[in-house]
């Protein structure tokens, strides 16, 4: 493959930063403590479920990278030397759960559709700056990337349907 993917510049890194765990994880802690305490606020039956559904689903990301990493044992591009474990891409993985499950669990408390086009386009957005980030600086292959999309939307489709049968989805019970 052409290095001409690879231009490593500070911005690149900054976006694939976003994916880090030190990133991500305390933007979906947030997600959570905010849908967990806007549940509970306004009297819905198990408000806890849908935020321990996402923790949990975010817990289960290197269970689910890291042997993928051991078993494939790809090398990534050339920047990155001689060492292997680069498919599927842990930064990606993470951001995508991260972002994904906080998105969902975010969903019932946006009132307009708007908001909530806005909340899917935030989520996108920084899934693909985490994935131009990682791409461009040289830290992955293209296709390490995408398997992590791969995986994790099978992860962010399977939290859905938990939400949706709690019935997560259904429009919040608001104080009149």
């Amino acid at each position: 493959m052409s290095n001409a993917l690879f231009r490593p510049d500070r911005l690149s890194a900054l976006l694939a930063d976003l994916g880090a765990v030190p990133v991500a994880v305390p933007v979906l802690a947030v997600a959570l403590f905010w849908a967990a305490t806007s549940a509970r606020n306004s009297g819905r039956e198990g408000w806890w479920l849908p935020p321990v559904a996402a923790a949990v689903t975010m817990t289960t990301v290197p269970a689910l990278v890291l042997p993928f990493k051991v078993l494939i044992a790809r090398p990534g591009p050339p920047v990155m030397g001689p060492a292997t474990g680069f498919y599927p891409s842990g930064h990606m993985a993470t951001a995508m759960v991260a972002y994904g499950a906080a998105a969902l669990v975010l969903w019932p408390w946006q009132r307009t559709p708007q908001a909530r086009r806005a909340l899917l386009t935030v989520c996108l957005a920084l899934d693909l700056a985490v994935a131009s980030g990682l791409i461009r600086s040289g830290y992955h292959w293209p296709l390490d990337v995408l398997g992590s999309w791969c995986l994790c939307g099978a992860m962010l489709c399977a939290l859905w349907q938990v939400l949706d049968r709690v019935g997560h989805f259904s429009p919040p019970n608001r104080p009149t």
